[in-house]
C-alpha cells in the first residue's frame, strides 16, 4: 500500500521550501495541486518533473475514491495547494477523512502556513486561540460574528484584501471599536506588513490606501476582567 502525503508550499518566499518537501514530490508518482498553472511555477523552480493532476474544491467529491484507491494499491501521492498548508481553508479535508476511512496511511509534513506568523506577529496570547478562516461571504456572517462576542482567545480570521475594510467594520460593529487587531498581509514576502492597532484605527489606516496580498486578521478576545470593572 502507498501514502497520501499533504506537502506544504510557501505562502510567499521560495526559501520556506523544505528540504524534505522537495524529496517527497520527487518521488510521489503523482501530485495533486489545486492550481496545476500555480503549481507549475513552482515545481519548475524546484526541478520537479513529478506529473501533476488538477484537485480542487469544484471536483474533489467526484475523485477522493478513485485516489484513496490508487493509493491502496500502491501508489505514493503527494497533495499540495496553491500556498500553504492544504486542508487549511484549502481543499484536502474530504481526501484525508476518505483515506483515513479506507485505512490509507497520510502523513502530513511540517510547513508553511499563514495564520502562525500573524498570530505570533500580533502581540496578543497564543497560548489560547481560535482559528475561523474565512467567515461566509453573505448567509451565516453576520451571525456568526454576534456569536463570537464573547470569545475570550484571541480570533484569527483569513480574508480577501477587497473585503478587508468592510469585515474591520463588522467587527467594530458587534465587538467595539476600541477592540485590537492586527491584520497582516503579504507574510514572507518583500512588502511584508504587520498593521497594528485598535479596529478603529486599523479601519482608518487600510481605509486610506489600497490592499493587496492575502490577509490574515487577529483579534484579542474579550477581557472580561475589563468589562466587568
Amino acid at each position: 500500500m502507498g501514502k497520501l502525503f499533504i506537502v506544504p508550499t510557501p505562502i510567499g518566499n521560495l526559501e520556506d521550501m523544505t528540504i524534505r518537501a522537495i524529496r517527497i514530490l520527487n518521488e510521489a508518482s503523482l501530485i495533486l495541486a489545486e492550481d496545476t498553472r500555480t503549481s507549475a511555477k513552482l515545481m519548475q523552480h524546484f526541478e520537479i518533473k513529478t506529473r501533476m493532476h488538477s484537485h480542487h474544491k469544484f471536483n474533489e467529491h467526484k475523485t477522493v475514491e478513485n485516489i484513496a484507491g490508487r493509493i491502496l494499491s500502491g501508489e505514493n501521492i503527494a497533495l499540495i495547494s496553491d500556498a500553504g498548508t492544504p486542508a487549511i481553508s484549502d481543499p484536502g479535508f474530504l481526501l484525508v477523512r476518505t483515506c483515513i476511512e479506507k485505512g490509507v496511511d497520510v502523513e502530513c509534513l511540517p510547513g508553511a502556513t499563514a495564520l502562525i506568523p500573524a498570530l505570533v506577529n500580533s502581540g496578543f496570547p497564543t497560548d489560547k486561540f481560535v482559528f475561523e478562516g474565512f467567515l461566509p461571504q453573505k448567509k451565516g456572517r453576520q451571525k456568526q460574528i454576534t456569536e463570537l462576542a464573547d470569545e475570550t482567545r484571541t480570533m484569527v480570521f483569513y480574508e480577501s484584501p477587497f473585503r478587508l475594510v468592510k469585515c474591520l467594520q463588522q467587527f467594530a460593529e458587534f465587538w467595539g471599536a476600541e477592540r485590537k487587531a492586527s491584520v497582516s498581509r503579504e507574510l514572507s514576502k518583500l512588502h511584508e506588513e504587520n498593521k497594528r492597532g485598535t479596529l478603529a484605527e486599523l479601519i482608518e489606516y487600510f481605509g486610506e490606501k489600497q490592499v493587496k496580498g492575502e490577509i490574515v486578521i487577529v483579534v484579542e478576545g474579550k477581557n472580561t476582567k475589563k468589562d466587568d470593572e
